[in-house]
C-alpha cells in the first residue's frame, strides 16, 4: 500500500463551477488512464495530458498520484449508486427493485468500462479503498433488503450475507457479458437471472404445524 505522508494536505473540493469542472476532468482523465495503463505505469503528467489542464493545476485538487487513485474508487462508488438509486426511485416491491437496480448496474459497467480493473487493482493499491467501495455500497443493499424482509415482502434471510451474494452475481454477470463480450446482457440471461433471484428471495408463506 501506498501511503500519503502525515503533512501532506487533504484533496480539495473546489466550491466554483469553474473549479468542480477542472476537478471533474482530472478524475475523467484519471478513470481513463489507470484502467488502461494500470495504477503504476501511470504518472501525473499522464492524468493532465489527458485532462488538458497544466500539470501545477493537478496539485491544487490532489496532493498525490495515490491520492487521486482513492478519490477515483470513492467517486465511483458514488456514480454507480446515484444511477442504481435514480433507476430504482418509487419502487416499492423489492423484486422489482432488484431487477431494475440490476439492470442500472449493468448498464453503467457499459459506460464505464474501466470501473473493473480500477476497483480491482484498489486491492494492492489502496486496500482500504478497495474495503470501503465494497462495504459501503453494501451497507446501503443491507438496508433495503432488511425493510423489504421487515415488509414480508422476501424471505428473511441474514441480510449482509446475501447483500455480497447480489453484489456477487450482479459483478460476474456485467464481467462474463458486457466486459469480455462488450455487449449487452442478453434477454435471456436476464430473465434467467431474475428467475433464479426471485426464487431464492420470494417469502415463503408459514405452514401450520
Amino acid at each position: 500500500m501506498i501511503h500519503l505522508p502525515g503533512n501532506r494536505r487533504p484533496v480539495t473540493h473546489p466550491k466554483g463551477e469553474r473549479g468542480r469542472r477542472t476537478r471533474q476532468q482530472l478524475l475523467d482523465a484519471a478513470e481513463a488512464a489507470f484502467g488502461q495503463r494500470g495504477y503504476f505505469a501511470t504518472s501525473v503528467a499522464d492524468i493532465t495530458r489527458r485532462a488538458r489542464v497544466a500539470q501545477g493545476t493537478f496539485y491544487v485538487y490532489f496532493p498525490s498520484k495515490q491520492a487521486i487513485f482513492a478519490e477515483l474508487v470513492r467517486h465511483l462508488n458514488r456514480q454507480l449508486r446515484h444511477t442504481i438509486q435514480e433507476a430504482v426511485h418509487g419502487l416499492d416491491d423489492r423484486l422489482a427493485v432488484e431487477r431494475k437496480g440490476f439492470e442500472a448496474f449493468l448498464r453503467f459497467v457499459a459506460t464505464h468500462r474501466d470501473l473493473y480493473r480500477i476497483v480491482m487493482q484498489a486491492e494492492s493499491v489502496d486496500p482500504a479503498s478497495y474495503r470501503w467501495y465494497y462495504r459501503h455500497f453494501a451497507e446501503g443493499y443491507v438496508r433495503g433488503l432488511r425493510a423489504a424482509m421487515d415488509a414480508g415482502q422476501i424471505r428473511r434471510l441474514d441480510p449482509e450475507a446475501l447483500a455480497y451474494c447480489l453484489m456477487g452475481i450482479g459483478n460476474f454477470v456485467g464481467l462474463r457479458y458486457v466486459l469480455w463480450d462488450r455487449a449487452r446482457v442478453p434477454r435471456r440471461v436476464l430473465d434467467s437471472l431474475f428467475d433464479f433471484i426471485a426464487q431464492g428471495l420470494v417469502a415463503v408463506p408459514p405452514t401450520g404445524e
